[in-house]
């Protein structure tokens, strides 16, 4: 079943990709906000969360995680990394910028260790100050999940105008200071077949990758629930042999 995050600072969890994770939540803890509405999305529909679209406030986002931040030292199991997830995508907020720019003083002073990570789906990367935030962190991971763009529309239900050779371009702009992050399932939704683990889908997907020059990229499959129940899993072998491919670009890519 489908879930939403309920509070502002969640977890911390342990991710398969980043370690012991603490998560902050920028959007509305009661209801989901995102320019994507994924087939695969742990947090459910779009629609079926439709309350109060209020982003949270700067204010309270540094307020509770330097809180909690502080209760995780004194107890001596300090994050290994500050996420930005949560309901939706992060970058959307009006002052993400700055939250990032406190997240960061906070993690100099409290956990000099921990890594911050950001987990978008990149339709936010045309403006300069999303641009400028996401280059002052450790990870910024950005989902591209194929190079076509009917298959991102099948898969990923982009709001507004989104093209995948825009979204190249904007991650070209970071300079390889960026990590790239695909979901590979097959199954269908909605009467619609769906699989971006062709060879067609892997090698259009692969002359993408060798373009942006990521430093890293992250495949994976399903692992939660999604809100569509007829998509299929991507086993481990299969995810590895697409790895393979990236990693022979001089591309490190580890499967989770």
């Amino acid at each position: 079943m489908t879930s939403l995050y309920h509070d502002i600072i969640f977890g911390p969890v342990h991710s398969r990709r980043l370690g012991l994770s603490l998560g902050v939540n920028l959007l509305p803890t009661e209801s989901k906000l995102c320019s994507f509405d994924c087939i695969y999305c742990e947090c459910g529909w779009n629609a079926e969360h439709p309350g109060r679209r209020r982003f949270n406030a700067r204010a309270d986002v540094a307020r509770l995680l330097e809180e909690t931040l502080r209760r995780m030292v004194a107890d001596g199991t300090p994050p290994n990394v500050i996420t930005f997830a949560g309901n939706g995508e992060p970058t959307m907020h009006p002052e993400f910028e700055a939250i990032i720019g406190d997240t960061l003083a906070l993690r100099d002073a409290l956990c000099p260790t921990a890594k911050v990570s950001v987990l978008s789906n990149a339709t936010q990367i045309g403006r300069e100050e999303v641009r400028r935030a996401l280059m002052r962190v450790d990870n910024n991971i950005l989902k591209l999940d194929s190079a076509f763009d009917e298959t991102v529309r099948l898969m990923n239900n982009p709001m507004g105008s989104y093209t995948v050779a825009e979204t190249v371009r904007n991650m070209q702009l970071f300079d390889g200071r960026l990590i790239v992050q695909t979901m590979f399932l097959r199954g269908e939704c909605n009467g619609r077949t769906i699989d971006n683990t062709t060879e067609e889908e892997v090698a259009a997907w692969l002359e993408l990758i060798a373009r942006i020059r990521p430093s890293k990229v992250m495949v994976y499959s399903l692992d939660r629930d999604t809100p569509c129940q007829t998509l299929e899993k991507v086993d481990k072998e299969e995810l590895r042999r697409i790895a393979a491919r990236v990693e022979a670009l001089g591309i490190p890519c580890p499967v989770a």
